[in-house]
């Protein structure tokens, strides 16, 4: 095993609290209440888990293994992490940095109707959900229908001087829910449009990285011209 894995392995197991140099594990009694084949000091030395770390570190994986079942990104935004999140709370604010989300239309009980450019004359319905406290902001969205929301976009944001940076971070997972596979609402799409949002899920964290560059770069261009990021005023009547 190279050096440098092993230095890291060794501050893992400081970080968790654990002498991962001693000889003895710890005192600690594996009770009925915990499942066996857990990976945890008393039954796994550290050997065995450094093995366990390194076959599960490949140089390459198979393109199923990254997005096959999530989505997740992630971006240092030079922003104030309040300012970002007061502008991704406001449903406006997608049809600025997404990359086919236009003409909005308020439906009621907070629920938004977009034209998906990427599906032709396709509706998409959004609600946003969003916790000022934790910095969280959700998009239930679907395609079609609005009774199911099951597209779902969660992100949140963070002070980035945890991390010794400046401005915020911003993460953004989704997760390959069943409908991408099987469009279970056939006869709701358009006859125009030949494709289902799923058909494009194994390119979804390329294309998510394009728009979270979007983000980036239309929050950083107005926190650098002092412009109010969370100001949406000019797009009222888009």
């Amino acid at each position: 095993m190279p050096a440098t894995i092993q230095r890291l392995l060794l501050l893992i197991g400081i970080k968790m609290g654990v002498d991962m140099t001693a000889g003895e594990t710890a005192d600690i009694p594996i009770t009925e209440t915990l499942p066996e084949g857990l990976v945890r000091v008393e039954s796994v030395d550290q050997a065995a888990f450094n093995a366990i770390c390194e076959a599960r570190t490949p140089r390459m994986h198979p393109h199923h293994e990254l997005y096959g079942r999530y989505c997740s990104l992630e971006a240092f935004v030079e922003c104030s992490p309040e300012a970002l999140f007061n502008y991704l709370a406001q449903p406006e604010s997608l049809l600025e940095w997404t990359y086919s989300l236009r003409n909005m239309k308020a439906m009621g009980d907070g629920l938004m109707m977009f034209g998906d450019k990427v599906g032709g004359p396709t509706q998409c319905y959004c609600r946003v959900d969003s916790n000022a406290e934790a910095m969280t902001v959700d998009y239930h969205c679907a395609w079609d229908q609005s009774e199911t929301l099951w597209m779902i976009y969660y992100m949140r944001v963070m002070d980035a001087t945890r991390w010794g940076r400046s401005g915020a971070l911003v993460t953004w997972t989704n997760c390959c829910h069943p409908f991408y596979l099987d469009n279970p609402w056939p006869e709701l799409a358009p006859e125009q449009r030949s494709i289902w949002v799923g058909d494009g899920w194994p390119f979804f964290k390329a294309g998510h990285q394009m728009e979270l560059d979007n983000l980036k770069a239309i929050a950083e261009h107005r926190h650098a011209n002092d412009i109010d990021l969370a100001d949406l005023s000019h797009l009222v009547s888009t």
